[in-house]
C-alpha cells in the first residue's frame, strides 16, 4: 500500500508534467494561449473514458493502467490538433469561424477516425488477454482503447463547439476593446 501510494504520487507528477509540456508545445505551435486549451479539452474526456473502461472490464488502476492513461494524453491531443489546425488554415483563407468549422470537420473526420482505429485495433489483442504478459498489458490496453473511443467520439463534437465558443468570444472582446 505504501509503494502504491508513492507510485500514485509519481503518476500524478507525470500527468501534471505531461499536461504542462503539451500546453507549452501547443502554445508555441499555435502562437496562442487560448487554442491549446481548446485542443486539450478532449483530454479529460479521454481519462474519464479510460477509467470507466477499467471499471467496466473489471481491471484495477495499477501502474500499467496509469501508464496507459499518460499515453492517452498525447494520443488524444493529436486528434484535436488535426481539427484545430485545418480550421485555423481555413480562417486564414478568409472563412468565418463557423464556415471554417463546417469545412474542416468533415475533411478531418476520416484522418481522426483512421488514427484512432489504428491505435484501438493494435491494442485489441492485448486487451483481450491474448499473448505473453496479458495480465500486465491488459489494463494498459483497456484504458487506452476506452479512452480513445470516448475521446474520438467527443473530439468530433466537443472540440468544434468549444472552438466556436472561444473564438466568437475572443472576437467580441477584440471588437469591444478596438471600438
Amino acid at each position: 500500500a505504501e509503494e502504491f501510494g508513492k507510485t500514485v504520487k509519481y503518476m500524478i507528477f507525470a500527468f501534471s508534467m505531461a499536461l504542462v509540456l503539451i500546453y507549452m508545445v501547443l502554445a508555441s505551435q499555435f502562437n496562442s494561449f487560448v487554442q491549446p486549451f481548446i485542443i486539450m479539452v478532449a483530454q479529460p474526456l479521454a481519462i474519464i473514458g479510460g477509467v470507466m473502461g477499467l471499471w467496466l472490464f473489471d481491471h484495477t488502476l495499477n501502474i500499467y493502467s496509469m501508464i496507459g492513461l499518460v499515453l492517452l494524453i498525447g494520443l488524444v491531443a493529436k486528434n484535436s490538433i488535426l481539427l484545430v489546425d485545418l480550421t485555423n488554415q481555413r480562417r486564414e483563407q478568409g472563412y468565418d469561424i463557423d464556415g471554417a468549422l463546417r469545412n474542416a470537420c468533415p475533411i478531418r473526420m476520416r484522418p481522426v477516425l483512421m488514427t484512432s482505429l489504428t491505435v484501438i485495433l493494435a491494442l485489441l489483442p492485448a486487451s483481450l488477454g491474448l499473448g505473453a504478459g496479458a495480465e500486465t498489458n491488459g489494463p494498459l490496453a483497456v484504458a487506452v482503447i476506452c479512452g480513445m473511443i470516448t475521446s474520438t467520439l467527443l473530439t468530433l463534437v466537443v472540440v468544434p463547439a468549444v472552438y466556436s465558443l472561444a473564438m466568437h468570444g475572443m472576437d467580441r472582446l477584440q471588437r469591444r476593446f478596438a471600438g
